[in-house]
């Protein structure tokens, strides 16, 4: 053995041991889920939008798994709680004593409950905080109508403990059952079974029938109105975007389809979704049931439904099989990233996969720069729970679909894709780690054909930075074919009119405009704007990256056009990298702040934080 083969076979071993041992426990969590696990939820809650919280009580049934414990340890985040019972052998509820440890500007507060006899049931009464992390309430004016306000949530990753106290980590999964009161002429949905029919009397009601991790417990309260997609499939949003929305979403039955056909049955019964207001930070959030959906992907020709077919996927990656805890983020996205591609390819063939595969590799080797290696491997030995990382733009995204699709090239779909749908059969509801999925590849597809990948190169994938050199690049037929005229177009060698871009997709936009720039000055980023109308395009992905190399360029002009952007979209992964070209350049900074100034109100604290980040840096 070599001394480089014997440091790395030494290397992977620590790693495998200390993994082992990390992740026993959630980092992330004061949760003893070793001694106790929660087994479902009911939460009996009222919407206040004057005060900004949600009050009442959370019922947790437990079940004791260490005879000897008598404290039950909870995760909380600013929950002001008004007294805690236990359900005694005759069904009547009992006040407990408990202790509420000091914040922690990460993990939130812990709740120790001291109970006698390990009650089978207990029930705390609490009321949110106005700033509570996992809740965005918005006024009126802040909505499409003006009529009335409107309150989502979002979780992931620790955010759950500020919405309700559980053991806020994805290694423990619950069923729960939901009444929310809200104020008259508003809907209530949930991640659970939503009745378009019901109309709120008594309160709205709601049951989640499969366990869950707590960052997929959602709500959503506002002006809703529901639209029937197909026999399982369905969209709520805001009147105003009702249609729009209904038809953007038209194909979500065929994906569902389509999905089950590669990877087996959809297990959640219904597939509907919540298009949210524009402050909504993320893309989607897969909350079962009903993924919450950004406007921002409805361009009006169906374009990016490339998103609704990656939160659908999350309906067998992430939440039928859920990373135990977020050090192992990448069993989420990555194999999700993965399945869209499939799906993709599945309903609208090889090439358009190819093109977004593509695109999604090229901006990953891009993104490289901007992230600090000991970030780029899959699993990390600290986890990270900024913002950032877990907004669309996260690397666990495309590296964990590349690894998963250099095993399929090697092993060929014949064997991988029984091997996958197995991983999903045989990990149904389940929350895995990095190491079982190891364990599982090394028995179901490695001990079969060992040169599919060597323990080296799996070591590199899983804790290396970077893309590992050995992956190979997708080419599109259709992009490859950029390439030569936009070079030429470049160099002046033809002209603006002259660019075949009439008949180009959203895709070969989006390459055009990641590879011109801050190479395209101002004169010809003006040139493209009046000849396509990019500064007013109503597809959101081509209107960031033309705003960005417009910013980039100094090209001004479009600084109203910009500003309508800044101030109608708050998804980060378009405001946070806008805001930070204009910053860069002395000459916008100014300007930069004054529209931040004024849209800062509308973003969510999620995107308000990391903004605020870049408007301190000098």
């Amino acid at each position: 053995m070599k001394t480089s083969t014997l440091l790395r076979a030494t290397a992977c071993a620590f790693i495998c041991q200390w993994s082992a041992y990390a992740f026993a426990l959630d980092p992330l969590s004061y949760a003893r889920y070793d001694q106790v696990k929660t087994t479902a939820l009911h939460l009996d809650l009222k919407a206040d939008f004057t005060r900004k919280t949600l009050a009442g009580y959370a019922d947790l049934t437990l079940n004791w798994i260490d005879k000897q414990a008598a404290t039950l340890d909870l995760d909380t985040r600013e929950l002001r709680i008004s007294k805690i019972e236990a359900q005694d052998a005759k069904g009547a509820w009992q006040p407990v004593k408990y202790t509420l440890d000091k914040l922690d500007a990460e993990k939130g507060q812990a709740l120790h409950i001291a109970l006698p006899g390990q009650p089978a049931k207990v029930r705390i009464h609490y009321q949110t905080a106005p700033t509570a992390p996992a809740l965005q309430w918005l006024t009126p004016k802040q909505t499409m109508s003006g009529k009335y306000p409107f309150m989502f949530s979002q979780s992931q990753p620790i955010a759950a403990r500020s919405f309700m106290p559980v053991q806020d980590t994805p290694a423990v999964r619950f069923t729960y059952t939901a009444r929310i009161q809200a104020p008259e002429g508003m809907r209530v949905v949930m991640s659970a079974d939503n009745d378009p029919k019901a109309t709120g009397k008594g309160g709205w009601t709601f049951k989640m029938p499969q366990p869950v991790p707590s960052y997929l417990v959602a709500i959503g309260i506002g002006e809703l109105e529901a639209r029937t997609l197909g026999g399982r499939t369905g969209v709520y949003a805001e009147p105003q975007r009702i249609k729009a929305a209904e038809y953007e979403l038209a194909d979500t039955e065929k994906m569902v389809a389509a999905a089950e056909s590669l990877y087996g049955p959809y297990r959640w019964g219904r597939y509907d979704m919540l298009v949210l207001p524009p402050s909504f930070p993320i893309g989607g959030m897969e909350n079962p049931r009903l993924t919450f959906l950004t406007p921002t992907m409805i361009a009006g020709d169906r374009s990016l439904v490339d998103l609704v077919s990656h939160e659908l996927a999350h309906s067998w990656s992430g939440n039928l099989v859920t990373n135990a805890s977020w050090k192992h983020w990448w069993l989420n996205e990555g194999f999700t990233t993965y399945v869209t591609t499939r799906i993709l390819e599945k309903l609208y063939g090889e090439e358009v996969a190819n093109m977004n595969l593509q695109l999604e590799q090229e901006e990953a080797l891009d993104s490289l720069k901007d992230i600090p290696k000991a970030k780029q491997a899959l699993v990390t030995r600290d986890p990270d729970t900024s913002s950032q990382h877990y907004t669309d733009e996260g690397l666990a995204y495309p590296k964990g679909a590349w690894f998963l699709r250099t095993l399929e090239q090697r092993a060929g779909r014949a064997a991988f894709d029984p091997f996958l749908r197995g991983w999903f059969d045989q990990h149904a509801f389940q929350s895995v780690t990095t190491d079982q999925f190891v364990q599982y590849l090394r028995a179901k597809l490695l001990a079969k054909n060992p040169k599919i990948m060597s323990d080296a190169e799996l070591d590199e994938w899983l804790y290396g930075p970077g893309i590992p050199a050995s992956a190979k690049k997708v080419v599109s037929t259709r992009l490859a074919k950029l390439n030569d005229t936009t070079a030429r177009w470049l160099k002046g060698e033809i002209t603006t009119a002259q660019l075949p871009a009439k008949n180009w997709n959203a895709a070969e936009w989006m390459k055009f405009l990641n590879d011109i720039d801050n190479k395209a000055n101002a004169a010809k980023l003006e040139e493209l704007d009046k000849a396509y109308g990019l500064a007013r395009t109503g597809n959101n992905e081509v209107a960031f990256r033309f705003y960005r190399a417009a910013v980039h360029a100094g090209y001004r002009a479009i600084r109203p056009n910009l500003e309508a952007f800044l101030m109608s979209v708050g998804r980060q992964k378009f405001v946070v990298p806008l805001y930070g070209a204009l910053r860069a350049n002395s000459e916008d900074r100014a300007w930069a702040e004054r529209v931040y100034k004024a849209a800062r109100e509308r973003y969510h604290p999620e995107t308000q934080g990391s903004v605020d980040k870049q408007m301190n840096k000098q």
